[in-house]
């Protein structure tokens, strides 16, 4: 069993019950129903629909796993964090050479790249953690380097 911290918001673990509540009390129960209907038409070894339910039960179930694991292993992100080191939870704004970006330093479960929420694990998150205002910082990465200048903290 995976005993990594996840590192996550009060409302971003609030959302994680909420789907493993779901999962449990409609998706499981669903798909049992599906997988039983399948049984009723007969011979399984050429059942479309027996399969499909079960590739489905097969998801659910490992979806419903890995909330658990999630939730066991939660570690609530400080909201009221310190502004002089980047943490998990905070803001930063950085220059670079594609200008100024601001990034929040979330966990794994949390990240959307796209809306700036990155995680704590990526490249660019590991390298700004711990880091001061006015620090230069180089994330090496796959497809080169990013050089980044920290311009605030909040």
């Amino acid at each position: 069993m995976n005993s990594k911290t996840t590192y996550i918001s009060k409302d971003g673990l609030d959302k994680l019950r909420a789907e493993l509540d779901q999962m449990t009390s409609v998706r499981r129960p669903e798909v049992a129903q599906r997988i039983h209907d399948a049984k009723e038409h007969g011979d399984l070894s050429e059942n479309a629909e027996y399969e499909d339910a079960k590739n489905e039960q097969a998801f659910v179930e490992g979806r419903i796993q890995a909330l658990e694991t999630m939730i066991k292993n939660a570690s609530i992100i400080d909201e009221h964090h310190v502004t002089e080191h980047v943490q998990i939870g905070s803001m930063v704004t950085v220059d670079s050479e594609d200008g100024k970006e601001t990034f929040t330093i979330v966990g794994s479960a949390e990240a959307k790249p796209a809306q700036g929420r990155i995680s704590n694990e990526s490249p660019v998150g590991r390298a700004l953690l711990g880091r001061r205002k006015g620090d230069k910082v180089v994330v090496k990465a796959p497809t080169g380097d990013f050089k980044y200048t920290i311009t605030d903290i909040g």
